[in-house]
């Protein structure tokens, strides 16, 4: 199939694009390369995506021509977005990023003839501050990301009930592994242990609950989804890990993989923060076949080991 893969550089969007690549697939990568982290962490993924044997665009779904792009495609993974909770960004680039980006995407694709899929790419942000029920549970977010990418995936539902488009939105929980995106827990951690400074830490999040997720089960969520398209039209899902650890619990695995003890610096309460995640995946399971099979140690190893040999030393985080 030809697949248009937003967000490629980023961290889930690189290993989806590379494995669809794997697979066989006609893969056009795209990303608008914002530079809310280290464009050098952007430019390693670019490289695997182009020795995969994507092709990359750079365009910015918020005002680019978009058309050229999707011509003759056939499937759509929409991830581009303005990520995460921070102070410091303000309302309307998640409004820009995540809802009129969404929306002129879907435009478009509503003038692609031979398009069989959009599989959006929501969160557990959606659900608010404690997410642990079903796809049928009341969302409530509680931060600017989570209220605009709730919007975003509720445009892409609009679109498929009252125009058909074969879509489906895919809720992910608490992703990790190689290629993390570095202003988040394990990259940081795992960074301020090898150059043995000190670790900033929200107080209250040790004790916070994460479906953490290994990067490679949530790119095989996405793949399912494209096998079982015709059961996927107009639904959602959550995609993640059926088990939660606590942050402090995943801290202490690291710890242990680095040979050292992180030095805490107390920060104060972060805002908008989710208390608890845990992944309801009856549904994914059903439909799609879904089962993570990566444990925090094995998948927390890797990204370690990534981290050595991709960043330490070679790139200014």
């Amino acid at each position: 199939m030809r697949i248009l893969v937003t967000g490629a550089a980023g961290f889930i969007g690189s290993h989806l694009a590379e494995r669809l690549a794997g697979e066989g697939h006609d893969v056009r990568a795209l990303d608008c390369l914002t530079d809310n982290y280290a464009p050098a962490l952007k430019e390693l993924n670019i490289l695997a995506l182009r020795g995969a044997g994507c092709a990359f665009f750079r365009r910015d779904l918020a005002q680019d021509a978009l058309l050229d792009l999707l011509q003759d495609v056939e499937a759509i993974y929409h991830l581009a977005a303005q990520p995460g909770l921070s102070a410091v960004v303000p309302f309307e680039a998640y409004v820009r990023n995540n809802i009129m980006a969404t929306h002129r995407l879907l435009q478009a694709a509503a003038e692609t003839p031979a398009l069989q899929a959009f599989i959006h790419i929501s969160t557990s942000s959606v659900y608010g501050a404690r997410a642990t029920g079903d796809e049928t549970a009341e969302p409530k977010p509680t931060s600017y990301y989570g209220v605009t990418k709730l919007a975003a995936e509720q445009l892409v539902m609009a679109a498929s009930r009252e125009h058909g488009l074969p879509a489906c939105s895919l809720r992910l929980f608490s992703v990790y592994g190689p290629r993390e995106r570095p202003e988040k827990l394990y990259p940081r951690l795992i960074d301020c242990l090898l150059e043995e400074r000190e670790f900033p830490l929200f107080e209250g999040s040790e004790e916070h609950y994460r479906s953490y997720t290994y990067v490679g089960d949530i790119v095989a969520g996405m793949l399912a989804v494209l096998e079982n398209m015709p059961r996927c039209r107009g639904e959602i899902f959550n995609i993640g890990a059926d088990t939660a650890i606590t942050t402090g619990e995943g801290m202490r695995i690291v710890e242990e993989l680095v040979g050292r003890k992180a030095k805490i610096a107390l920060q104060p309460r972060r805002a908008g923060d989710q208390l608890e995640t845990r992944a309801n995946i009856e549904k994914a399971h059903r439909v799609l076949g879904y089962k993570p099979t990566t444990g925090a140690c094995e998948g927390l190893a890797r990204e370690v080991a990534w981290y050595r040999e991709h960043v330490l030393g070679k790139v200014e985080v």
